[in-house]
């Protein structure tokens, strides 16, 4: 795949640099291959429960991946941004699922969270998310 000129902004450069180094190894690859932006790397308490609240996270601080310092998750979304386009999510989705396997770090997305490739066995769909695939998250249950 070739090269292009995106960037990342820089609000998305301060969210990332909030993420555990792997992840931001694997965002820098991603943003030579398709615009994206970074809304959300580390959520602070307040933050966390507003999203528990509003139904956009199914756990309260301090349990999301967000939660840690340096962050273990974060939320990415195509862009120009398109919330509402499920396709623009999975091609991205596909992006960063390959320049992740190319540096070996295990990511897991929440569009698909026991990483079957079937998104339609889950309840909670959280597209912008991705999160490091550590030890406890073989188990299919939502971290975000």
């Amino acid at each position: 795949m070739t090269q292009n000129s995106y960037s990342f902004g820089k609000a998305s450069l301060r969210r990332l640099a909030e993420c555990h180094p792997q992840l931001q190894h694997v965002m820098r690859r991603v943003i030579q291959h398709r615009d994206c932006a970074i809304v959300c790397g580390f959520r602070g308490k307040e933050a966390q429960n507003t999203a528990f609240a509003e139904g956009k996270s199914k756990l309260q601080f301090p349990e999301s991946k967000h939660n840690q310092t340096p962050a273990l998750a974060v939320d990415v979304v195509p862009w120009p941004e398109k919330w509402a386009s499920e396709a623009a999510f999975t091609e991205l989705a596909e992006i960063i699922r390959r320049e992740a396997k190319s540096i070996d770090v295990r990511l897991r997305w929440g569009g698909d969270w026991d990483s079957d490739g079937d998104r339609t066995d889950q309840q909670f769909h959280d597209l912008p998310h991705w999160e490091l695939a550590l030890g406890e998250l073989a188990l299919g249950k939502s971290t975000t």
